[in-house]
């Protein structure tokens, strides 16, 4: 008993027990029901969520483009996650995605999905790829190794970057895979020819010429940030870093005083001389240029505007690729690239009649948030989410997947004709 409930006499003291026991009494109801109310569990709810929002892990691919942001220097982000001048393109990548809407089937017996498939030969888990992109040391110290390591145990193909922190031959012995490399041509043709030889002979099963890079786009994050070009691994002793930014972005400056603007069809045949390797044209968005690239023995083609990078107001890929896969006639893999983010992009892509699709951004988001088993988790969310769309789409393999499966701009239009 506290030593002021002592100090009361008698009949003062049982008052205050009486006076105690009614508020008691009075308020324990109210509380009570309160505590166990729908309201309570709201507020708690609220509450902890809302304590709780950037702590929770990512649960699509793209909330880790928040984590990739707030991990990474600004120059960095920015390097990563621009475009091209206004971002009409950079925008219309993914919106045009969402534009499509898909036409599942129902009562088919979906218990069992296979999302297996091959590129050139070479079996993957899932038709999901990861796309060429450069420097991956400024989003994670291990950079492509952990890049390269993360494919490697999805069971899928990355094509290795002509401007990656680490060299091909690094990337080929960080984990036994299957890889691609991604070429430029520089004004010294002895350069991609040194590159395209030690690819080869680092293991790499095809080349992918980038085909849209005559110069640099005017990337404007890059020129107000004085974007730097760190170090070139594959590059090292070809070609100097040094040149006169003139106040503007170091990388526009080092891109256009190397990259080759002579570069024509006459160069595949060039390319196809000096390896033995297939060859991927990436940079394909029209139906001519399409025919022009079975023409010259392209061994496939990647319909890509460069991440929505070079050409503003170009065509958002999704758009392109049903031209693209009615010139090549089946000749030729066709393969898309931009604006991927969902599984049901994927399912869209392959309705359409690509063989595969490839993730850039997303990718590299992993990699800065989260590191290597980022990288991982982006490929599997990707992968998870097609799987449930096929399920949902009532599709079992990629061959039940059809152009009735999808419902596109131009057909509504055409079906008001």
């Amino acid at each position: 008993m506290s030593t002021k409930l002592q100090n009361l006499t008698p009949e003062r003291r049982k008052y205050s027990h009486l006076l105690h026991s009614f508020l008691f009494s009075s308020l324990y109801f109210p509380l009570s029901v309160f505590l166990r109310s729908p309201t309570f569990t709201i507020w708690i709810a609220f509450t902890i969520s809302s304590d709780q929002t950037m702590a929770s892990e990512p649960v699509n691919v793209s909330e880790f483009e928040a984590l990739a942001k707030k991990a990474l220097p600004k120059m960095y982000f920015d390097f990563y996650a621009g475009g091209a001048e206004d971002e009409y393109t950079l925008k219309d990548n993914e919106e045009a995605y969402q534009r499509i809407t898909i036409r599942p089937r129902v009562l088919v017996d979906v218990s069992r999905i296979d999302t297996s498939t091959s590129i050139l030969g070479y079996p993957i888990s899932s038709p999901i790829m990861v796309a060429p992109s450069a420097l991956h040391q400024l989003a994670n110290p291990e950079g492509e190794l952990a890049t390269a390591r993360a494919s490697a145990a999805s069971n899928t193909i990355m094509i290795l970057s002509f401007s990656s922190s680490y060299n091909v031959e690094e990337v080929a012995a960080s984990c036994d895979a299957v890889r691609f490399f991604q070429l430029y041509v520089y004004r010294g043709r002895h350069i991609a020819a040194n590159l395209v030889e030690r690819a080869e002979r680092s293991g790499y099963k095809a080349i992918v010429l980038t085909v849209d890079c005559p110069r640099l786009g005017r990337r404007e994050a890059d020129i107000r940030n004085r974007m730097i070009v760190p170090k070139l691994k594959n590059v090292e002793g070809f070609v100097s870093n040094d040149v006169d930014a003139g106040g503007g972005s170091n990388l526009e400056a080092y891109a256009n005083s190397t990259f080759d603007p002579t570069l024509s069809w006459k160069d595949v045949a060039w390319l196809k001389s000096i390896t033995s390797l297939p060859i991927l044209l990436k940079g394909i968005l029209t139906h001519e240029d399409a025919l022009k690239a079975v023409e010259v023995g392209a061994a496939g083609v990647i319909v890509s505007n460069h991440g929505a990078r070079q050409l503003d107001y170009s065509p958002a890929t999704i758009t392109v690729v049903e031209e693209v896969v009615r010139a090549v006639k089946g000749k030729i893999p066709v393969i898309v690239d931009g604006g991927v983010r969902r599984g049901t992009d994927v399912f869209k892509a392959l309705a359409l009649g690509a063989q595969a699709v490839l993730v850039g951004r997303p990718i590299i988001y992993g990699l800065a948030a989260k590191g290597e088993q980022g990288v991982k988790q982006v490929i599997q969310m990707l992968k998870d989410e097609f799987e449930l769309t096929m399920a949902l789409a009532g599709c079992t393999s990629l061959k039940d997947i059809t152009r009735s499966h999808v419902r596109t701009d131009r057909d509504r239009f055409q079906s008001m004709l």
